[in-house]
């Protein structure tokens, strides 16, 4: 069925807002997360659909907030989003994806903040600064919380915490990494090489001296061959991976064909195995010219 549906609650703590009254300078504050949860919502649907160029029709309209009303509290604004009924009924109603995975890294990534742990994993953390911003018309002694369903506890967003989020954007950060690139420029001395990715940027990657044959063969045949890499990499405020600090997993590409495997016999060996098991006596039969005449005993051709 068509209806609204609850999918965070923002609470402001402080004097002006008592009696469950709304500071009309606040209102800035729920724009900003309206805009935070949609630039939120696009980037972890980009994320999740690399092959995507286009964003669904009506992303927008899905990712929209409504406020409807003030609850009792301090000022306490409960944000719903409109569910339209599907055309072909589902067995199971579906909840509005996007807008309800992006609010709830909101509440993540503030939770995070306010017990000084890193940020969660799958943030676009180009969007820390963006974040940053939030709250930052509120007073020294004010608060404003942000609570979804499912959580006990609120996220607490105060200057100390809109701090700490500043730093954070204005110094790198690590995360998971999984690139693919061209290698050049390889110091095996200091267990380094360049990565050149597809989008022109490049990062340094930090190797292993069991990973070393690897590399150099991705830096002889680099025309040819593309390196995939899954670790552990180091990224700017902007979110450019600038160096892969950890290497967990590799594997060799050919341009254009499947991943090169380094377990893989080479073509010597199988056709050596397979020599071996023909019998000597079927060896035997073979005709001592066969090297000098193989096109007469393949095709009929005259003998040399």
């Amino acid at each position: 069925m068509s209806g609204w549906m609850e999918v965070a609650r923002i609470a402001f703590k402080g004097d002006r807002f008592r009696d469950h009254a709304l500071d009309l300078r606040a209102l800035s504050a729920l724009g900003q997360f309206q805009g935070m949860i949609k630039e939120t919502a696009q980037a972890m649907w980009r994320a999740a659909h690399p092959e995507r160029e286009r964003l669904p029709r009506h992303f927008d309209d899905s990712t929209r907030l409504y406020l409807r009303r003030i609850d009792e509290g301090s000022a306490v604004a409960p944000l719903e989003t409109y569910v339209e009924e599907p055309e072909e009924p589902e067995l199971f109603e579906e909840e509005p994806v996007e807008v309800v995975a992006a609010v709830r890294m909101a509440y993540r990534v503030y939770r995070s903040v306010e017990k000084e742990e890193p940020l969660p994993e799958g943030f676009p953390k180009s969007l820390v600064e963006e974040y940053s911003h939030w709250g930052e018309s509120l007073s020294p002694d004010e608060a404003v919380e942000l609570a979804v369903p499912g959580d006990a506890e609120p996220a607490k967003v105060t200057q100390e915490a809109r701090l700490r989020l500043v730093a954070y954007a204005d110094r790198p950060h690590e995360a998971s990494v999984n690139a693919v690139g061209e290698v050049l420029e390889v110091d095996v001395r200091q267990g380094r090489f360049q990565l050149w990715l597809d989008d022109g940027t490049s990062a340094v990657v930090t190797f292993s001296p069991e990973q070393e044959d690897g590399v150099t063969r991705a830096l002889r045949d680099h025309r040819t061959i593309r390196m995939g890499i899954g670790g552990r990499g180091e990224y700017s405020p902007s979110g450019k991976l600038r160096r892969i600090v950890t290497v967990e997993h590799w594997e060799l590409r050919p341009i254009g064909g499947e991943a090169y495997d380094e377990t893989a016999p080479r073509i010597e060996d199988v056709l050596a195995g397979l020599a071996r098991e023909v019998p000597d006596e079927e060896w035997k039969k073979l005709p001592a010219d066969l090297i000098e005449n193989l096109d007469h005993y393949l095709y009929g051709t005259p003998k040399r």
